[in-house]
């Protein structure tokens, strides 16, 4: 139901209002105040909810229209900076979800298509509109770009150098989104590119990128891939693969890499070691999703590879996901009639959402450089 159809009701001062006022208080954020970090509560249940439902009970109250708030980033920064996401209750749902992360293999090859059907398909209407050019979702790189499309080529060429790409070597891309970086590489670098997604809508727009350039696209599971490689680069894929498989991925990898190989993995990470699974993220916008931490990285990565380079620049991904969220309010006109409303409110909440959390720090973006061990080392682009 969409916020304009519920009235302002006057809020019940009760024990679930009290202890979220308090809450709240302690993160600089008022309730009904002015500030643009500042909730407005629309209806009389919605505390209750928060503080029985934890994050999934606040994601779906907004996109019930239950609460609104002028600057979901800056609420969202300023939740999390204050570390209130941790005093939320954990539902038994949620529970049973991490315990589930934890004992069962959510991204196994039969459940790892859930996530390219449920949100990479949700229509290259959406995507391609939101998104720059090249169609990266993915950070962009920032260190001297001032607009969307400057920051995703920055972040392309970047990843290119860090390979030392040559012409004519065989690169494969694991994950390969829209086909952007394969389409890249392969015009700016004269190197022929494998491409696998396991999204049927971004294969059929990776082909057509593609087309007349020295690129197959495959809609194909990672793990299914027996091949040899001068260079591997998986950008936003690993965050899907699950901790229960980062032993098979970094396998993969390793018998698909040829002896003086490079291999660039680029993803979003964690802070701290833990199956790191938001209900309201894996229900709505990543199913089977879990970001992984340095150590699992470390500890998957060591029987195969030397670690050349570790960058961090998360903070980016904060500019690129506000870029995302102003484009995709503008192209709203043209793609509502595809949408409900529900989910325009689902789409602003994520990347508002996990803006404030790369900007408050406590999320992350690597870019994470392997070798075998080159002679004389890597010196590694910046």
């Amino acid at each position: 139901m969409s916020s304009s159809c519920i009235e302002e009701v006057s809020v019940r001062e009760d024990d679930w209002f009290r202890i979220a006022k308090e809450m709240l208080g302690r993160a600089g954020i008022t309730i009904n105040g002015s500030a643009p970090s500042d909730i407005k509560v629309k209806h009389p249940d919605f505390f209750k909810r928060v503080l029985q439902e934890g994050s999934l009970g606040l994601g779906e109250s907004y996109m019930d229209g239950w609460w609104e708030c002028d600057r979901l980033d800056l609420f969202f920064t300023k939740v999390i900076r204050a570390g209130l996401e941790g005093q939320l209750p954990h539902h038994l749902k949620d529970t049973l979800r991490i315990a589930s992360a934890r004992i069962f293999n959510l991204q196994n090859k039969k459940r790892a298509w859930i996530v390219g059907k449920e949100h990479y398909d949700l229509g290259n209407d959406l995507f391609s509109r939101m998104l720059d050019p090249y169609m990266q979702y993915s950070c962009a790189y920032w260190k001297e770009a001032t607009t969307l499309e400057a920051a995703q080529e920055a972040k392309l060429r970047l990843i290119c150098e860090k390979l030392q790409l040559q012409p004519g070597m065989r690169v494969l891309d694991i994950g390969c989104g829209w086909g952007g970086l394969a389409a890249y590489m392969a015009k700016h670098y004269d190197v022929s590119v494998v491409g696998v997604t396991i999204s049927a809508e971004q294969q059929k727009m990776a082909q057509a990128r593609c087309e007349g350039l020295d690129v197959t696209i495959l809609l194909k599971d990672y793990r299914d891939l027996n091949d040899h490689f001068d260079r591997i680069v998986s950008v936003g894929m690993f965050e899907h693969v699950g901790p229960k498989n980062y032993k098979t991925y970094f396998e993969v990898a390793d018998r698909n890499l040829k002896p003086e190989g490079i291999f660039l993995l680029h993803t979003i990470g964690s802070k701290k070691t833990d199956n790191n699974v938001d209900p309201w993220i894996d229900k709505y916008i990543f199913p089977n999703g879990c970001l992984p931490s340095v150590r699992q990285i470390a500890n998957a990565s060591e029987p195969h590879f030397i670690m050349e380079d570790w960058h961090n620049f998360g903070a980016d991904y904060d500019t690129t996901l506000m870029a995302w969220h102003a484009r995709f309010l503008a192209a709203w006109p043209e793609i509502a009639d595809n949408y409900s409303e529900r989910f325009k409110r689902m789409f602003c909440y994520y990347l508002n959402a996990c803006a404030g959390a790369f900007r408050a720090r406590d999320i992350q973006l690597w870019q994470v450089v392997f070798s075998r061990g080159i002679e004389n080392g890597l010196r590694v682009a910046r």
